[in-house]
């Protein structure tokens, strides 16, 4: 389980009281402490978080003018026998492809995959408003193997301060953490910044939950294609791109 969070350096997380119950997750759990961002914009960040390339795409452009013809982890997932959504926080219906009000289409990459937009109803199965994810949450069973999470323009940091978007952390956390799937499986939580506002491009990552490991701190140096890599490694999925595969899998802040 992925949430992504938006534009804010490392320097400007780690150890700030504004972002104190990320601080408390990355004390308690393992954190990635030399951990960068692609590229800059937004949207290039989460396709290679989702597909291991940007896919050429360069810009925040939208679907209609720009799409990522390339596999992407919901093919792996999909293929391999496992589930898998997006949950976008203020998206209006389900499968939306244009911007309304505190929803962002570049932060939903899936809308970018012809092969999830292609099927409407698929689409509109495993790309869903967030307050879904309540819902789902109520058993193991319930609860998709791979989860995407993108928090609204407000509570990802992009338009408002650290504190809300840490303040919506400390909301929606705990019911993850303390879900079944979460307390009867081996499950992983993953907190991120899609890119950083500096330009080493380092961006603060928790890994969280009963798969990571408790009180460590990484000092390797890790990107998006690690993450995605080390998603791959522990389902015995081939990485999807060359970026994937010569990145470094997190194996460090894993309990196993």
């Amino acid at each position: 389980m992925i949430i992504v969070l938006e534009n804010k350096a490392a320097s400007e997380i780690l150890g700030a009281s504004e972002a104190g119950y990320f601080n408390k997750l990355a004390a308690e759990f393992s954190l990635a402490a030399n951990y960068q961002a692609i590229m800059h914009p937004s949207l290039p960040n989460y396709l290679a978080l989702t597909s291991g390339t940007n896919a050429g795409i360069t810009s925040d452009c939208k679907p209609r003018s720009c799409t990522a013809d390339v596999r992407s982890i919901a093919d792996e997932v999909t293929q391999t026998g496992r589930s898998w959504k997006m949950y976008a926080e203020s998206m209006p219906t389900p499968c939306a492809a244009k911007n309304s009000g505190a929803y962002a289409v570049k932060h939903n990459p899936f809308m970018y995959y012809p092969a999830v937009t292609g099927d409407k109803a698929a689409c509109a199965d495993h790309v869903v408003p967030f307050r879904r994810l309540d819902q789902d949450l109520q058993s193991a069973s319930t609860t998709p193997n791979y989860v995407f999470i993108s928090p609204n323009m407000c509570n990802d940091t992009h338009n408002c301060p650290i504190n809300t978007g840490d303040d919506w952390l400390s909301r929606e956390v705990p019911k993850i953490l303390g879900s079944q799937a979460f307390t009867t499986q081996n499950s992983l939580l993953v907190v991120t910044w899609d890119e950083g506002s500096d330009d080493d491009n380092r961006v603060a990552t928790v890994f969280a939950g009963t798969a990571a490991r408790k009180g460590f701190t990484s000092k390797t140096a890790y990107s998006h294609y690690s993450l995605l890599h080390t998603i791959e490694d522990v389902w015995g999925l081939t990485p999807l791109t060359d970026n994937v595969r010569k990145a470094p899998v997190m194996s460090d802040m894993l309990n196993r």
